[in-house]
């Protein structure tokens, strides 16, 4: 990588899909290179810098693209890479934000927050059965990949005074979890856990990861938290699992399709959450890949490896 060749930042308006198009560019306002909001058209080259959320064919003849999302499936790694151009992601920022939207549905399926909202939506005052809400304290949960995202969760359910075990390739130790089985160990990780959360990226491998087996091989009484990536669950299984009582509900924060269809059976079941993926929207998250951006602009300059680069 050349350095100090890099005299110019695009924001292509395809941000827009997750932060506030015109304030991550103020947030450039200090910078010292123009910053400039561009539309589908625009040419680069080699000077440039481009963060989008969708790719481009143009992108590829800038000087570095960056990904204004985590997922970066949507875009060709091989042509970046044949390009010699590039490409990062916004991964190892949404430890916090991710993490606390899935506590927050651990929290809500232990507790029946979720219930009560309901109710409340039809002025009925409701009382559970005595044997339904539980804490969370003591309870085991099984993260799946204890990336930042696992991580984030990992460290705050130990807090709760739960038990955190995890699955990941490497053994290495992790915050908060008291156990770590490798991928071949799935069944016997997941087999004793309240919550099984998975965080794990889409990929071949983990594409349609927790079917029927693993849901066989859950507590009857266990929660499913997805906040990674859709296809990593089997859906049908996942309604089925719920359906037929072998696991108790889930918390959904991503799905095979999105926006969920209308007609899937998923939005009319008590035990399970439905969220827009937005585990990461906070208001201040166009602040936090500013950040990632201004530190990868620094290491462009200095020549030095890119944070996040993915091709």
């Amino acid at each position: 990588m050349a350095t100090n060749d890099l005299e110019q930042l695009y924001v292509h308006e395809s941000v827009e899909n997750v932060i506030p198009k015109e304030a991550f560019v103020e947030a450039f306002s200090d910078f010292p290179i123009p910053v400039e909001l561009v539309g589908d058209g625009e040419e680069y080259d080699e000077r440039d810098g481009v963060v989008t959320y969708v790719p481009g064919e143009e992108f590829l003849d800038a000087g570095w693209v960056h990904c204004a999302r985590a997922g970066y499936d949507a875009f060709d790694t091989e042509a970046y890479a044949e390009a010699g151009v590039p490409l990062t992601n916004s991964s190892g920022i949404h430890g916090a934000t991710v993490g606390e939207v899935a506590i927050g549905c651990m929290l809500s399926l232990a507790r029946m927050l979720h219930v009560y909202r309901d109710n409340q939506n039809e002025t009925h005052w409701y009382t559970p059965d005595y044997e339904r809400p539980f804490t969370v304290e003591n309870e085991r949960l099984c993260v799946l990949g204890l990336g930042t995202i696992g991580e984030g969760i990992a460290t705050r359910a130990d807090g709760l005074g739960m038990e955190v075990v995890g699955v990941r390739r490497s053994d290495e130790p992790v915050p908060g979890v008291s156990e770590i089985y490798g991928p071949d160990d799935l069944h016997e990780a997941i087999s004793d856990a309240r919550f099984v959360a998975i965080t794990l990226p889409h990929t071949p491998e983990t594409d349609g990861l927790l079917s029927t087996p693993e849901f066989e091989a859950m507590r009857e009484d266990s929660y499913l938290v997805n906040v990674a990536r859709g296809p990593i669950v089997d859906e049908d299984a996942l309604v089925s699992a719920i359906e037929d009582g072998e696991i108790a509900g889930a918390a959904l924060d991503v799905f095979e399709t999105e926006p969920l269809p209308d007609q899937s059976p998923l939005w009319d079941m008590e035990e399970v959450l439905v969220m827009p993926h937005k585990g990461s929207a906070t208001n201040r998250y166009h602040l936090d890949i500013a950040d990632l951006v201004k530190e990868n602009v620094e290491h462009y300059w200095a020549g030095e490896e890119l944070r996040n680069r993915v091709a």
